[in-house]
């Protein structure tokens, strides 16, 4: 019986999103795609360091103003990140590069190699707590919060990842995500002490398989999977090395997920309620490989309106690619074969 009052329900989307400093405009721009279309809702979405902040900023405004309120808190967000910058130079260049890296921002980088945070920055200065103190009512998500978040921050005396659900969000909390040691001083949280989350999940997967009502998982991906090139000189070897650590977890995670699917869809014997889930599980992906493999490592660092609208755009329009091409595949298959990228 057919009942024209009973709308038929949205499908949803999971989302896991990459850190990856000033890189993360690139998922700012996905997620404007994605709120823009408008024709599925969100479960969960698991975020690290630039993924925290944008998973955080999509909370607070999907909460405050719906879709409309989420695309304006994400770019509230971005452009006071970059309204923050300490060295006038650096907003100077509208061509959409990176910008060069400012003299005294490459000396305070060289002399992290001899002083710690708390010998750089004394007064601990920090832009970004003063952003999401004003621009994030940590109360009110709470009470009201319209998605399930998941955080990773890295327990630093033991390695381990550290999920922060919608309860204990703070702001330390997303700080922690974001908090690199040898820039930033450490986080501590109920007496325990934490940085990036990227050194333990970049991002974490798993709460989103076995927490989410959803069985569609939307990887945003800001490293690369493959580089093109083998890096020489000692600042790209360098630049490698950290994307590599960053990305090591999240490739054994992905790793783990397709081993596991094969291993069921060659089983002989009757599945059990984990079979069934590995069944049932969708895997997407959006990725900025293209656009990453063009920029240096130490863009990362940029705060720059023009770059983080280049990177939006790109963001943008992969998106809009994405979903014209796979949107019909949304609550029924998987559009990425995690062997091929993961195995």
């Amino acid at each position: 019986m057919h009942l024209p009052f009973l709308k038929p329900r949205r499908p949803s989307l999971n989302l896991a999103l990459q850190g990856g400093g000033a890189h993360g405009a690139f998922t700012w721009g996905v997620l404007d795609a994605l709120l823009a279309d408008g024709r599925f809702d969100f479960d969960g979405v698991s975020g690290t360091s630039a993924g925290a902040m944008n998973a955080i900023c999509l909370a607070q405004g999907l909460m405050s103003g719906g879709r409309d309120g989420a695309r304006a808190a994400l770019a509230r967000f971005w452009h006071a990140v970059a309204d923050s910058s300490p060295f006038p130079s650096a907003g100077n260049d509208a061509s959409g590069d990176p910008p060069k890296m400012p003299a005294a921002l490459k000396l305070m980088l060289q002399w992290t190699d001899y002083l710690s945070p708390e010998q750089l920055n004394p007064l601990d200065i920090n832009p970004l707590r003063d952003i999401l103190v004003e621009q994030i009512d940590f109360e009110r998500l709470h009470r009201e919060n319209p998605i399930r978040l998941y955080i990773a921050a890295t327990h630093a005396n033991s390695g381990k990842v550290r999920i922060f659900r919608n309860p204990e969000l703070s702001v330390d909390a997303i700080l922690a995500s974001a908090c690199l040691p040898t820039i930033h001083r450490t986080i501590e949280i109920a007496g325990e002490p934490y940085w990036d989350g990227g050194y333990s999940a970049n991002p974490a997967v798993f709460p989103l398989f076995f927490e989410c009502d959803s069985a569609d998982i939307l990887l945003v991906l800001l490293t690369p999977l493959h580089y093109a090139e083998t890096p020489a000189s000692a600042q790209d070897i360098k630049g490698r090395l950290r994307e590599l650590a960053f990305n090591a977890t999240f490739l054994r995670e992905m790793r783990m997920f397709a081993h596991l699917r094969a291993q069921v869809g060659s089983s002989l014997f009757p599945l059990g309620r984990m079979e069934r889930r590995l069944n049932r599980a969708r895997f997407h992906a959006i990725s900025a490989e293209s656009l990453m493999s063009e920029l240096h490592a130490e863009s990362k660092l940029s705060i720059n309106l023009p770059f983080f609208k280049r990177l939006f755009d790109n963001g943008q329009a992969q998106a809009e690619a994405w979903l014209s091409e796979h949107h019909g595949a949304i609550g029924q298959q998987s559009t990425v074969d995690l062997k091929g990228l993961f195995y």
